[in-house]
């Protein structure tokens, strides 16, 4: 997957003083008095760098609390004025971007049930021709990573040179402890195609809940995240929208307090460690594919034999026993159980294709 971005630093659009960005705020604007609590008390706190606020809610089904809509933006307006801090806001419609710009929002966000759709991503990317905003982009529902570089392709090809990347974590039909998967692969996969493209971390929609929004937070720290979006309510528990995962704001302030900010880079001091050490690993890594080679030379052999006797390719019970011996092993060499279960899953299916192409004489590449 080839493509290019223009994107401007984000120091060039926000100053965070050389730390992670933080962007807190109440999943929703509920009421004016609640708004403005819940903005003071961030500020008095002093952690964050911008605001944050629902305004329009998509929601799963009809009759849910879809947001105040336009009534809430004033509240936002009065409360940059109170706190001097900018206000970002999630839009899903040109309407939305319209309103967002005539009460002079500072930042915008796409949220992952628009980037999903790429027409209307499109009518963003159009409503956006000619204005001088940043843009956040979430990733999509579903862990797709084409759609979310196609929605930074739309809305840089509009003009829109300050983007940034929100990660919040993918749907998945794998039942897991945080409400969305964090899959920091593709994140990961998405900052190294586009190295010069902030990443802001959402723990809050990947955990769910606020007891794992600490480790979810420092795992975006560690992996050189530029910041933080993170929901903050006066009262969380009453909150008319994802109670659960929101903190109060002075919870928020002691919970980034303890997080741990990793140096990006490393000094000259430590460089010959990091290099001896990484040598290392990539003398590894060529024996493990060296191993493989081997592994791979002698399932070609068990295809012949299997041809030449008509035997089958699958084995059911030769592979469950096979899982579970691995499994077994793995946890003896003190390697976590799902990587052991995904990669032998891979080398199966790997094994099972070779066998199949040696079974019908198919050429191999």
């Amino acid at each position: 997957m080839s493509a290019t971005l223009e994107i401007l630093p984000m120091s060039t659009w926000i100053d965070t003083g050389g730390k992670p960005l933080v962007i807190a705020g109440p999943c929703s604007a509920e009421t004016e008095e609640q708004v403005r609590e819940t903005v003071s008390q961030i500020k008095a706190e002093g952690y964050a760098n911008v605001i944050r606020a629902g305004v329009w809610k998509p929601r799963t089904r009809p009759g849910s609390f879809e947001g105040m809509g336009e009534a809430a933006l004033p509240w936002l307006v009065e409360a940059k004025k109170e706190t001097g801090l900018p206000i970002a806001v999630e839009v899903a419609t040109p309407q939305h971007i319209e309103l967002a710009l005539k009460y002079g929002i500072d930042i915008l966000w796409i949220g992952a049930r628009t980037t999903v759709n790429p027409f209307n991503v499109q009518d963003l990317a159009d409503a956006l021709q000619g204005v001088d905003v940043p843009v956040l982009i979430k990733n999509p529902v579903n862990p797709d990573l084409a759609l979310w570089i196609g929605a930074f392709e739309r809305i840089n090809r509009a003009g829109i040179k300050k983007l940034g990347a929100i990660h919040r974590g993918f749907s998945n039909a794998q039942e897991t402890k945080y409400r969305n998967s964090p899959m920091w692969n593709i994140a990961i996969e998405l900052k190294t195609m586009f190295p010069e493209l902030p990443m802001i971390g959402d723990p809050s929609h990947m955990a769910g809940k606020r007891a794992y929004l600490f480790e979810l937070a420092q795992r975006a720290l560690d992996l050189n995240y530029d910041g933080l979006i993170i929901e903050s309510h006066r009262d969380p528990d009453k909150a008319w929208s994802d109670a659960s995962q929101q903190l109060t704001p002075h919870a928020l302030g002691e919970m980034l307090h303890e997080l741990h900010v990793r140096k990006p880079q490393y000094g000259t001091d430590y460089q010959n460690d990091l290099e001896n050490l990484r040598s290392k690993l990539d003398n590894l890594d060529r024996e493990l594919l060296e191993i493989l080679g081997t592994r791979m030379s002698l399932v070609e052999q068990l295809g012949e034999y299997k041809r030449d006797n008509n035997v089958a390719v699958l084995q059911m019970d030769r592979w469950r026993q096979l899982r579970k011996n691995r499994a077994d092993l793995g946890k003896q060499m003190n390697l976590y159980p799902d990587f052991v279960e995904e990669l032998f899953e891979l080398i199966h299916m790997a094994s099972i294709r070779k066998q199949t192409e040696v079974m019908n004489n198919i050429p191999t590449a």
